[in-house]
């Protein structure tokens, strides 16, 4: 067993019950958005976090126990992403990653944008010409120190 066999127990269950994020997000007391992400094995969650997720997803001990380890983060299944939507992320970086690069150190300085010190919230936002996806990120500036 991986977290992988893990993270589709979860999701086969999710579609079964018919929950939503939100709920899930809910029931543990954190964000949609890291709790998804979680969910889908990008982040380590607490006893008490991974047996509510037991409760909800019907899970073992075992397959309790690999809500709690440590993952290997970022990883996907090739190195360009071919479903569309994450696919559409990539293009975002690669057409404005150098203008994301250069509009916060000509604001910060020298330095990134924390993807641990991080937070982001996901909505809808009604328009009259087709919903659209609002996303905003936040995470911590680290300026590059000397020594």
């Amino acid at each position: 067993m991986t977290r992988l066999d893990v993270t589709e127990k979860i999701i086969a269950t999710k579609v079964a019950k018919g929950l939503k994020w939100a709920d899930v997000a809910a029931a543990i007391g954190l964000s949609k958005e890291w709790v998804t992400a979680g969910c889908l094995g990008q982040m380590t969650f607490n006893d008490e976090q991974a047996a509510t997720l037991a409760k909800l997803f019907d899970l073992t001990e075992t397959e309790t126990q690999w809500l709690k380890v440590v993952p290997y983060k970022g990883s996907l299944p090739t190195s360009v992403p071919t479903d569309p939507l994450i696919y559409r992320f990539y293009e975002l970086v690669s057409v404005y990653g150098t203008t994301f690069k250069e509009l916060i150190h000509e604001e910060f300085g020298d330095g990134i944008m924390s993807a641990i010190d991080f937070k982001m919230d996901l909505q809808r936002e009604a328009n009259l010409a087709g919903d659209r996806v609002s996303i905003v990120m936040s995470g911590k500036f680290l300026p590059y120190k000397t020594y």
